[in-house]
């Protein structure tokens, strides 16, 4: 596929702030000077914090226009973002991000259960669609079968869910590139959650879509097949120096509806540290966790440590 290439190397965004200019006060000047100048200050600060309330007010406005639904029935809301970027969510909480450029779009994951989700991605762009599932878990891969092709790590073909799909998986690879004509959307593989879990690099809006890897509430590891806590500390190094060396500001996760915001750099920074903490065999403060529901795919005594924001739920038994 012609749109679809490998890694580009990206230039790091740069901004500057301009420094207000202080006042002085000649010197002979009489008290009426100094009055008419502390008036001056004081009507200099006003029109100063004016500013500044109408500038907050124009940014609350273009955020609520932003958040506007787009699409919404008795199973999902569809929400624009950002710009050419909508967020799906469902009422089973899970999540789906539609990306579009000006020559094609991207649908990230497919949910559990939703009818007829090809139409309702089709109502939102008419541009030439992929479709990447970012793990092989069926909330993220359960509506698959409306779709024709695709896209997933091969690592995750060995996560076995029961997945009806009679179309035509295409395997990523760590540094493709969906290129959706005026942004470019790139792979990296981040093993943890599952052995192909995979995140998206958007430099457009200097974000990333992170699924399950990183920022979805407790990030579980306790799941089967098992994939070792060393190996998901790197997946953390490797997620923060992205961030850093790309200017990546923001993590939309795969489970949106229990944040409604993006994370940043701080929450990698904590969850890579609480990562090689339990890698290296330190599980002070970690507690007995409970399944909120049964599944075949969960170890028989999961633990979750918590470290700020970031929680890991792990195999108690067997963390590396």
């Amino acid at each position: 596929m012609e749109q679809f290439k490998k890694r580009n190397t990206y230039k790091n965004k740069q901004s500057s702030m301009g420094r207000p200019v202080e006042g002085y006060v000649k010197k002979g000047m009489t008290d009426s000077h100094f009055e008419r100048s502390e008036e001056s200050a004081a009507f200099g600060q006003f029109r100063s914090f004016a500013s500044i309330l109408a500038g907050t007010l124009l940014m609350l406005l273009g955020n609520a226009l932003a958040a506007q639904e787009a699409f919404k029935n008795s199973e999902l809301t569809v929400t624009k973002l950002e710009k050419g970027v909508w967020v799906v969510e469902t009422v089973d909480m899970t999540t789906m991000y539609i990306v579009e450029g000006t020559k094609r779009s991207l649908l990230i994951d497919t949910g559990t259960k939703c009818d007829s989700l090809d139409k309702i991605v089709r109502s939102i762009t008419s541009k030439p669609l992929d479709v990447v599932v970012t793990h092989n878990h069926i909330d993220h891969a359960g509506n698959i079968r409306y779709f024709d092709t695709v896209y997933m790590h091969p690592a995750d073909s060995t996560v076995r869910m029961g997945i009806e799909f009679h179309g035509v998986y295409r395997w990523l690879a760590d540094g493709d590139v969906f290129d959706l004509g005026d942004r470019k959307i790139e792979i990296y593989l981040m093993p943890g959650h599952t052995p192909g879990s995979v995140v998206l690099i958007d430099k457009a809006i200097d974000a990333c879509y992170s699924s399950d890897a990183f920022g979805s509430g407790q990030v579980w590891l306790q799941l089967l097949p098992h994939v070792s806590m060393k190996t998901y500390y790197e997946s953390c190094v490797r997620m923060e120096k992205i961030m850093r060396e790309q200017n990546i500001t923001k993590i939309y996760c795969g489970h949106y509806p229990y944040l409604k915001r993006a994370l940043g750099l701080n929450y990698i920074i904590e969850m890579r540290d609480l990562a090689k903490r339990l890698s290296e065999g330190d599980v002070s403060g970690s507690q007995p966790y409970r399944m909120p529901f049964k599944t075949d795919i969960a170890c028989d005594k999961p633990a979750m440590a918590i470290n700020g924001s970031a929680m890991i739920v792990y195999d108690s038994e067997n963390i590396n």
